[in-house]
């Protein structure tokens, strides 16, 4: 076993590398309205009533077409899965470890088919693509060799006369809700995580991304799961959402995605069913409103280049980006002056061509909510960059930064989920660390200062799971930065941590006496 290593971003400056991400786009574009079934038990479901995807940047191009499975077909699901759990679940870590390993494997081969569905299906740029796919691929190497680690006997104290031991056993069925904005990462982080510790699933990609569900499917058949460990039922959340979360066989969830759907899975999940034999357990990352402090004794530049990047990386929406930069009054408009020639360099535009950093946002009532912010951002401070819609067609809009915004308006307290980026003025350090705490959300943030006083004062006061020093708040790497935050950015879950395959388990422990 070669010890794990993060895999390494494409090369775009490379011809040969360039060529292949044009003809996977070319013959993605070529399968265009394609139909596709939905998986429950390794056998092809056909539903009457069927839903479209269509590309964020051309919305009038369908990219395919799914099915949308009633009530029947989700309790089929999970009661499929369930029946699958009395077998899987004595599968030994090693056989389970294996499927993650092939599947990594053949990801690889298909690493550019996932690249050009990513940037037709959701809008990503070439470099956005490909390291969503490389985290996938980390996620599947990294989370079989934590399962052979998690099943190597565990320490416990020697006592006389015994023999004791503790194990970890999986918990059951899980239904696996994964966001459109890492489609291919999260998802298959996700998914393997429940797979590889011996849970079966109930896979409900979200309705904007399914078709990088289905390759990753794909994937999993090709690489020998057996049927039924893995169930694809792509479709409406308000439609089959309910029944998966709340369904007496479900064990757990496992959630990405907004605040407000995950505490309304929380409250579902936590309403025992008369059938039910268990406390569900509920694993949810929610977002965030994440901050960079910018400190008087920071490199301007430095900070500058990556707030811009932490900002308006795939268009703002990641629930890692930067949406508040604290400002220390002393460099406030200095910052802003090199912060500016940097946004105005991105170019907005159809990410099928490599030139274009930002693409479009995910869809269109996404695209009003946005804009809907930016209208209340203009009385909240002073508009100085961007705010417009650009072009006629699809959902684009311009890189905005609104500066001269109070710590408790609404566009500094609320998730926009969006390329909007507000500034916030501080009077000194300890001011600046006050309003970084400011938020119901503590998933990421970061500190651009060159004084190591300071630098130590953030490990201890600026309360996020993952807080950076001098560099951007986005681009965790699994296995370097275990992923995840507190408050209302979920359940404390560190993904692509040592941590992370314990919340798919429960330990029992034995002990024989001789």
């Amino acid at each position: 076993m070669i010890e794990f290593t993060n895999t390494k971003i494409l090369d775009f400056s490379f011809e040969s590398n360039k060529e292949k991400m044009v003809n996977a786009i070319k013959n993605l574009e070529s399968k265009f309205g394609k139909e596709y079934p939905s998986y429950i038990g390794g056998k092809e479901i056909m539903c009457s009533e069927k839903f479209m995807t269509t590309s964020p940047a051309e919305p009038d191009q369908i990219i395919g077409v799914f099915q949308s499975p009633d009530n029947e077909y989700a309790n089929k699901a999970i009661e499929t899965a369930y029946k699958k759990f009395q077998e899987w679940q004595y599968t030994e870590p090693e056989e389970r470890a294996g499927y993650l390993f092939k599947a990594a494997n053949i990801l690889r081969k298909r690493r550019f088919e996932m690249n050009a569905c990513m940037v037709i299906e959701v809008g990503k740029s070439w470099i956005e693509a490909d390291a969503d796919t490389a985290e996938a691929i980390d996620f599947l190497e990294f989370y079989a060799r934590e399962m052979l680690r998690y099943s190597e006997r565990q320490p416990v104290t020697p006592y006389p006369g015994e023999e004791n031991y503790l194990k970890y056993i999986p918990l059951g069925v899980g239904v696996v809700i994964p966001p459109w904005n890492f489609p291919c990462a999260i998802l298959i982080g996700m998914s393997s995580a429940a797979i590889v510790t011996g849970n079966t699933v109930v896979l409900k990609p979200s309705s904007d991304s399914p078709l990088t569900g289905h390759i990753f499917y794909e994937i999993m058949a090709e690489a020998g799961l057996p049927d039924g460990v893995l169930n694809f039922l792509p479709g409406k959340g308000s439609t089959i959402g309910n029944t998966l979360v709340e369904h007496h066989l479900t064990r757990f969830i496992s959630f990405t995605g907004s605040k407000e759907v995950g505490l309304g899975i929380v409250e579902k999940a936590g309403k025992t069913k008369p059938e039910q034999k268990w406390i569900k357990r509920v694993v949810a990352e929610m977002g965030g409103k994440d901050t960079i402090i910018v400190d008087d004794e920071a490199d301007l530049d430095d900070a500058a280049l990556n707030v811009c990047a932490s900002a308006f990386g795939f268009q703002g929406q990641k629930c890692s980006a930067c949406s508040r930069v604290i400002v220390d009054t002393k460099v406030y408009d200095t910052f802003i002056e090199k912060l500016i020639p940097y946004v105005k360099k991105i170019k907005v535009g159809q990410t099928k061509n490599p030139d274009f950093y930002m693409g479009p946002v995910i869809n269109e009532a996404a695209l009003k909510s946005i804009i809907n912010y930016i209208e209340i951002g203009k009385k909240e401070g002073e508009l100085i960059l961007g705010g417009n819609p650009v072009g006629e067609n699809g959902y684009f809009l311009e890189p905005t930064v609104i500066k001269d915004i109070d710590p408790m308006a609404t566009i500094s307290q609320e998730e926009i989920f969006g390329p909007v980026l507000a500034i916030i003025k501080s009077k000194d350090y300890e001011d600046a660390l006050k309003i970084a705490n400011n938020t119901e959300y503590g998933l990421t943030g970061s500190v651009y200062t060159k004084n190591r006083r300071k630098i130590e004062e953030a490990k201890k006061k600026f309360f996020v799971g993952n807080l950076y020093l001098n560099r951007k708040c986005t681009g965790a790497l699994v296995g370097v930065h275990p992923f995840g935050g507190f408050n209302m950015s979920g359940t404390d879950s560190k993904a692509g941590g040592r941590d992370y395959l314990a919340l798919f388990m429960q330990a029992k422990c034995w002990s024989e006496k001789f």
